[in-house]
């Protein structure tokens, strides 16, 4: 679970906010543009009252006088209404300007986040939980967009409302005035004083937000497991105490932040009181007329409101700047190193293939040492070992997943290091352990492989991987649409999808990692035929821990603790009875007549 940042999180805020501001550089005259019509309404609204005092000084002394001026009461009133009614298209015209520009600064922000994902290196997926990723992708950016709607144009019309309101009550009277502005240091004392414990309260929810999810989505991957084992109320009661710990990290969130408008009407309340007490002395006095005070009093809630309606916004804009700052640092994360070369072509990939003195680790302590060995153009290699001998993170650097430490690559005696990355990938095709499909047909997801193949060479990628068949006898064949990733097929069958995949990508060099665990003999017999006609004619590097399906490699790399214990063919590696000989007799023990056979 994340930290939260009580000390930290002050510090963030103006970063943040004006990081987040700066977004919306390119609808800066949309901004203007909104600006210009909050002060026209701010500047209707704040005049109006002074006009409706003069209307009521007109009531009043006609009243004491017995003389209405009705034609110059009915030409105030007209020009009151006109205000007011200006001032709604006004601010419907503000409201319409700051809407597109918080979109267009919400659109940039997503597409920026989106981006950074395809930079981010796979170490980062692996340190940070996915959960808490897509929280920072979708709730925080979400919470950003509603916040800034809110907060945005109302926070201008305030500070507006605010100026020309005290503007107003100075030329009335400013010894009202100055009571008014009694109230101000006050409020921005309690705003300050609470805005230093919010913040960090606002970082610790979403912290918890992300904590949360990142359990929710565990759950959801590995409910069959759960199930399986009788962990529900272990499951739940983790659920129990994140969600514990996110109510009590938003109570207090809320709680911090909602104690400022409470505290600014009681204020706004006092303010008033003292104004209308010291008003009827004043007109008592005949400093001032009725209607002075009653227009006194009605900027003087306009001056009290703005100052409220900031401190009831605090919280709003805390919870921004938190989810800012997560955004923001997910968006600040260190990427995939810049290319260094700027190659346009693969067509080094089907040479020879060397690892040259190769060393990686994903800390400090190296995963693969010293790793050399070439493959010949259409060989097929296979990797085994124990797990956690390195046979995946050799594919890994192969495909520029990571680069190494040490040493380097070439294929075709082309440094892959020179050769872009998406360059690179595309002369590869990939079968994973966990074949991965996506929400849609069996046909789109064959197809993934060579976007605008034709129907017939989809068709052909099936029967090539023994998949035609099965296809056919769903009721909408190669329509029939999978669902949450095909959960709905047997592993089995979605290796099939996924061999039929790279069949139709008909790439140069095959990854093919451990593509037949997990599956029943009878599909395990089809998978490696599939197999067998899918590296036809290309350089394959097979990952497995069923030593029977790589008895017919090229060449075999037995790999422990990083380093290559052993290598070569299946019936030299036996007959050496060393590491590989111990593993494959290991695995076949109970077996009659296997170990025989395989010589």
């Amino acid at each position: 679970m994340t930290e939260p940042l009580p000390n930290g999180a002050p510090k963030t805020f103006w970063p943040a906010a004006r990081r987040l501001l700066g977004l919306l550089r390119p609808s800066r005259w949309r901004m203007v543009g909104a600006v210009v019509a909050t002060c026209c309404f701010a500047g209707l609204n704040v005049a109006a009252p002074n006009y409706l005092g003069d209307a009521t000084d007109i009531v009043v002394d006609g009243f004491y006088s017995g003389v209405f001026e009705q034609e110059r009461l009915a030409g105030l009133l007209a020009v009151v209404a006109l205000m007011y009614a200006g001032a709604s298209l006004f601010n419907w015209i503000q409201g319409k300007l700051t809407a597109g520009s918080v979109q267009g600064l919400m659109y940039t922000l997503r597409a920026s986040v989106e981006e950074k994902l395809h930079r981010l290196p796979s170490t980062y997926f692996q340190e940070k939980s996915r959960g808490d990723v897509l929280s920072r992708v979708t709730n925080d950016v979400d919470n950003i967009a509603q916040s800034l709607s809110q907060v945005l144009t109302q926070l201008i019309i305030s500070v507006l409302m605010l100026s020309g309101a005290l503007a107003m009550m100075l030329w009335i009277s400013p010894l009202l005035a100055l009571i008014a502005l009694i109230s101000v240091p006050v409020s921005t004392l309690v705003t300050v004083l609470v805005s230093r414990k919010s913040q960090a309260h606002f970082a610790n929810q979403w912290n918890e937000t992300g904590a949360l999810n990142a359990h929710v989505e565990e759950f959801i991957t590995g409910h069959e497991v759960i199930m399986a084992f009788g962990h529900q109320e272990q499951a739940a009661e983790v659920f129990r105490a994140g969600n514990d710990r996110l109510a009590r990290a938003s109570a207090l969130a809320e709680y911090s932040s909602g104690l400022v408008q409470p505290l600014m009407i009681l204020m706004s309340n006092l303010t008033y009181i003292a104004v209308a007490v010291v008003g009827a002395f004043q007109v008592t006095l005949g400093a001032m007329t009725i209607g002075g005070i009653l227009a006194f009093i009605q900027f003087s809630r306009l001056f009290t409101q703005p100052v409220s309606q900031i401190g009831g916004m605090l919280n709003v804009i805390q919870s921004c700047a938190a989810s800012a700052h997560r955004v923001f640092e997910l968006l600040d994360a260190e990427e995939i190193p810049a290319e260094a070369g700027q190659g346009g072509h693969h067509a080094g990939l089907g040479g020879r293939i060397v690892f040259d003195h190769v060393t990686f680790g994903y800390t400090r302590e190296p995963v693969i040492r010293d790793l050399s060995f070439t493959v010949e153009p259409g060989q097929t290699v296979a990797i085994v070992g124990h797990t956690g001998a390195g046979k995946t993170t050799i594919v890994n650097l192969l495909m520029r997943f990571y680069e190494p430490d040490a040493g380097r690559i070439t294929i075709g005696g082309t440094d892959i290091a020179a050769i872009p990355r998406d360059t690179l990938r595309e002369g590869f095709g990939v079968v994973l352990q966990d074949a991965w499909l996506f929400a849609g047909s069996i046909k789109e997801n064959i197809e993934y492989g060579r976007t605008g193949a034709t129907d017939a060479e989809v068709i052909a990628a099936a029967e090539a991987s023994h998949l035609d068949h099965f296809v056919r006898a769903m009721p909408a064949g190669y329509d029939s649409v999978l669902d949450s990733g095909g959960e709905a097929l047997s592993h089995g069958q979605r290796q099939l999808i996924a061999i039929a995949r790279a069949q139709l990508a008909d790439r140069g060099v095959l990854i093919l990692d451990e593509a037949t665990s997990s599956v029943d003999s009878r599909i395990e017999v089809l998978i490696r035929q599939a197999m067998q006609r899918l590296r036809r004619g290309k350089t394959s590097f097979v990952i497995a821990h069923r030593l029977s399906t790589v008895r017919d490699a090229d060449l075999i790399l037995v790999m422990d603790q990083g380093r290559i214990a052993e290598q070569g063919t299946h019936r030299n590696l036996l007959a050496a009875n060393g590491h590989y000989s111990r593993l494959y007799k290991a695995q076949f023990a109970g077996r009659a007549g296997s170990l025989e056979a395989g010589r």
